[in-house]
């Protein structure tokens, strides 16, 4: 393999295969479906205040385009569905394709010794954004309201996260193994490492979408470990926009997380000497604000990092739920406070820093 073409020019291509949106000519549209769009830049992570990235925003959610409604059966023949397998050969393709430059990005670190580590550096974050477009339409498509599929929603849906899911693993395993040998860095107080990556945005309801974010590695739940033994694997950013009638409303984010509470080192017990299983409790909670006052900018500037507790929503257990289904029990807790209560942001931070506490 020619190693210093991604280098000085666009990756390698193989008989059939997609060019990445990278190397697209100005104006060309994007491979694959033509509603894979860039979204803007999603807020980041309050507890570490991760900073823009500098190459660009991230891909945007699909432009809500009226959802096709399923057919009313009537009089007559009864058109012929679409096989399954048809209707997945597109998105399967795109899913080869990225694995198989995954699979290239592995291959670059055999030829290290000729590669600069700046170059290797700038290949893994140019990648993780070469694949946002796609799982923008994965998750989109699977769990967007309303549904796009009809009678066949749940069968795609299930296929699409499925996807979603294998990709999304295949990508952690990459950055853990750039990152094995000194090319990336996964400590999120710094600005230039990739302690986590965009897994897609889907909306809940008109004003409600999410954004979902993996961490690589477990990370402490703030840079100053508070609260403590806690520590963080997905992020998931709850953006409410306001209904158009609604005067004198600002949009807002909400942060959800998948953590685990080490127990062990909770009790202070010698893990070495227990079952490694029952030591960490999974469980999806909510970020609480405890500072600085929003309005008052000279107090974020001199804030090294905002203060905040975590609000634990849903106790999952001492096993680790998959990639799909802790998206698929945020969900849950979402809908099942629709109507019910107010968005945590309008209770404002005394009120839910009094439940945390």
């Amino acid at each position: 393999m020619a190693t210093e073409q991604w280098f000085v020019g666009p990756l390698p291509q193989g008989p059939g295969e997609t060019p990445p949106p990278g190397d697209l000519e100005p104006g060309a549209p994007h491979c694959g479906d033509p509603s894979w769009s860039t979204p803007p830049d999603r807020p980041s992570d309050p507890a570490d205040l991760e900073p823009k990235d500098a190459q660009g925003p991230l891909p945007e959610a699909p432009a809500s385009t009226p959802s096709p409604e399923p057919l009313t059966p009537g009089p007559g023949p009864t058109p012929p569905s679409l096989p399954l397998d048809t209707m997945f050969s597109p998105i399967t393709e795109q899913l080869h394709y990225l694995l198989k430059k995954a699979d290239d990005f592995q291959s670059y670190l055999l030829y290290r010794d000729r590669v600069q580590k700046e170059q290797l550096a700038k290949a893994m974050p140019t990648f993780l954004k070469m694949c946002e477009p796609y799982f923008l339409y994965l998750e989109a498509a699977a769990r967007s309201v309303p549904p796009i599929y009809g009678a066949l929603q749940e069968l795609v849906r299930k296929g699409l996260l499925e996807i979603s899911q294998q990709l999304t693993l295949r990508l952690e395993q990459l950055v853990l193994m750039y990152a094995s040998f000194g090319f990336v860095d996964l400590e999120e107080t710094d600005p230039l490492s990739i302690s986590c990556f965009f897994c897609g945005r889907f909306s809940i309801s008109t004003s409600h979408e999410v954004s979902i974010f993996r961490y690589c590695a477990p990370a402490a739940y703030t840079a100053s470990r508070f609260p403590r033994y806690l520590y963080k694997k997905m992020r998931w950013n709850l953006e409410t926009t306001p209904e158009p009638s609604s005067r004198g409303q600002d949009s807002h984010v909400d942060y959800y997380f998948l953590c685990y509470r080490d127990t062990w080192e909770d009790t202070g017990k010698n893990p070495a000497n227990s079952c490694a299983q029952i030591q960490k409790l999974w469980s999806i909670g909510r970020w609480v604000p405890l500072g600085p006052v929003d309005d008052d900018l000279y107090s974020w500037i001199l804030c090294p990092q905002p203060p905040g507790d975590y609000q634990q929503l849903l106790t999952i257990g001492f096993e680790e739920p998959s990639h799909m289904l802790a998206t698929d029990l945020l969900v849950q807790i979402l809908t099942g406070q629709a109507g019910t209560a107010r968005p945590p942001s309008a209770a404002g931070a005394s009120a839910w820093a009094a439940q945390g506490s």
